[in-house]
């Protein structure tokens, strides 16, 4: 039995994801991991999103995979485990995150560790507060990184930053994750909620086709020459201008007026 949730809900076009396991600073067990993946699955597929937020329940945002129940000498997994489950899980959470084709917006209090502040590095937007806490702390528990943290470290904030926070394990401040371009932005603990909910208004207003076909091409221009990814964008915008917010959009353009755009 799990002693935490990953509770959701909806707000106009937005679901809201929250990690709750207040009594553990929301580390993830194996089955809030499992709930997370299918949420997020199923918020592939629907059609009524527009926008996906995660955040913590209380105080601290994640602090990771709960290891310790993991490995406990009553429970303690065989051989292999790790390689057989976790593509399936943890990994399989960061990996929707960054491909789902909505915008996924992270709002960080307190604690973002390992699994967690992967979590948050994978979104495509992540507010946190100046003083939350960003931990890769693998090294120091004795084993090497996972969760994408090798691929999204070097990439975000470059190679000798990420040196520093998974060779060193040094912590990272809010205000310094953001200077160092590891998330979008940093704000003062009482103006966290506003700056999330100004985000998620901005982006669930927005032409949701486009932006998940843009998202998706700058995913693949990570690993794809120019041509590649010019011929990328080309299908991307062949699909794109086939929508109703094109069309909206370029009325609004000739009307002098914002557009109104419907997701569609």
């Amino acid at each position: 039995m799990s002693d935490g949730s990953v509770t959701t809900s909806r707000r106009d076009a937005v679901l809201r994801i929250t990690l709750d396991r207040q009594t553990r600073r929301n580390s993830l067990d194996h089955l809030m991991i499992d709930d997370l993946v299918g949420i997020l699955t199923a918020a592939a597929s629907d059609d009524s999103l527009r926008a996906v937020f995660i955040t913590g329940a209380g105080e601290h945002f994640c602090t990771g995979a709960d290891w310790v129940s993991t490995n406990s000498a009553e429970g303690r997994p065989r051989t292999g485990d790790l390689v057989r489950r976790i593509p399936h899980t943890a990994h399989r959470v960061i990996e929707l995150v960054a491909t789902i084709q909505l915008p996924v917006v992270c709002a960080v209090r307190g604690w973002a560790v390992g699994l967690g502040c992967n979590l948050a590095l994978a979104a495509d937007f992540t507010v946190a507060d100046t003083g939350a806490a960003f931990w890769e702390p693998f090294i120091s528990r004795g084993f090497s990184p996972d969760s994408g943290s090798t691929w999204l470290l070097p990439r975000l904030a470059g190679v000798a930053r990420a040196k520093r926070m998974l060779l060193l394990g040094e912590k990272v401040n809010g205000t310094d994750a953001a200077d160092w371009g590891l998330i979008h932005s940093a704000v003062a603990p009482d103006e966290l909620d506003t700056a999330a909910d100004e985000l998620l208004a901005r982006l669930s207003s927005g032409p949701t086709v486009a932006i998940g076909l843009a998202k998706q091409a700058i995913a693949y221009g990570q690993h794809a020459t120019l041509p590649q990814s010019m011929n990328h964008e080309l299908s991307n915008l062949e699909l794109s201008c086939r929508t109703a917010d094109f069309k909206e959009g370029l009325a609004a353009f000739r009307e002098r007026r914002d557009p109104d755009f419907r997701g569609r």
